[in-house]
């Protein structure tokens, strides 16, 4: 058995929970009353949104239901614009190619990609039994997938046919990172990192981060450095390209579901509203503007003062940063 390979059950993070019903009991009234207003609105309270990206004319949220929310780069103060992909896919991942070709993953095991800033899609089934997590572009405009049993699928004809692999590790991977065109990394379960150096065609397993740590998010700035954030408020960070990581303390105790990092700033995004901001070595809590009980997920750089960040009950704002 490796050192990745546990006699316990898997303990996969799923950040699209159903919406649970109780049908028994008393029954209220049902008040209608704004539910027509709120249908109106570009963004709504009950989007959950989960992933960010930019094109080179618009700014994308995606999220469940289908829902892709678009923005024009360049006028900052026009409303966003909503549109609802047919099938209401789940959509948990998005990125955009080198070609500018935006795609996106959904729960449903479908690539959906986008040629013309977001305003048509198309997609096409990814042939795998497998529960799919993350996706990104490489720098050669491969789309990639990550997912249980270690499994790893690549397209290079934006998915009409895809080939899969995987690190033979009974495991959820729930990150990839391309860092230059040909290093890139993969976390998942039970502490899992692999790092590829040919761009992919082979991968090389590293000792597992330090105490079974669940990577829910990771940020690698280049071959040498990078952040993993996951459950309990806990971030780790190298400096030796995945060989050593040590913790960094933060001042919370929530999932934090998503990073976000450049050579300026890094950002943590956690469950209930928090934001985390890397001062030194360690991470100190962003006050927001006004309060939210929802989780955020997702981050982007718009300005060099402001971030753009996405999450559940509709949450999209901008973020003025230091």
């Amino acid at each position: 058995m490796s050192s990745y390979q546990k006699s316990r059950p898997s303990k996969a993070v799923w950040l699209s929970l159903p919406l649970l019903l109780s049908l028994g009991g008393c029954e209220a009234p049902l008040v209608l009353s704004g539910v027509e207003e709120e249908l109106q609105k570009p963004i709504r309270r009950t989007d959950q949104l989960h992933a960010l990206a930019a094109s080179h004319q618009t700014y994308v949220a995606v999220g469940d239901y289908g829902v892709v929310l678009t923005r024009a780069r360049q006028r900052e103060g026009d409303a966003w614009s909503r549109q609802v992909l047919p099938g209401a896919p789940a959509l948990i991942s998005l990125a955009l190619c080198p070609d500018n070709t935006l795609v996106a993953l959904s729960a449903e095991r479908q690539l959906w990609f986008s040629q013309d800033d977001a305003l048509s899609w198309q997609s096409h089934p990814i042939p795998t039994e497998e529960n799919l997590l993350a996706l990104t572009c490489a720098p050669d405009n491969r789309v990639w997938a990550v997912g249980s049993y270690s499994t790893l699928m690549v397209s290079e004809d934006l998915g009409q046919s895809w080939d899969e692999q995987s690190l033979d590790e009974d495991a959820m991977l729930n990150t990839l990172e391309f860092v230059d065109t040909s290093t890139a990394f993969v976390t998942g379960e039970y502490g899992m990192v692999a790092r590829s150096d040919d761009a992919g065609a082979s991968w090389q397993l590293l000792e597992p981060m330090p105490g079974d740590f669940y990577p829910l998010s990771s940020a690698f700035l280049d071959a040498e450095t990078a952040w993993v954030s996951g459950l309990d408020g806990m971030i780790l960070h190298t400096q030796d390209g995945g060989e050593t990581w040590r913790v960094e303390p933060t001042p919370v105790q929530a999932p934090l579901y998503g990073l976000y990092a450049d050579a300026e700033v890094q950002l943590a995004l956690g469950d209930r509203g928090v934001v985390l901001q890397r001062e030194g070595e360690r991470w100190v809590q962003v006050t927001l503007p006004s309060a939210t009980p929802a989780y955020l997920r997702s981050a982007l750089r718009t300005q060099a003062d402001q971030v753009l960040i996405a999450g559940g009950q509709g949450s999209l704002f901008s973020l003025s940063i230091q």
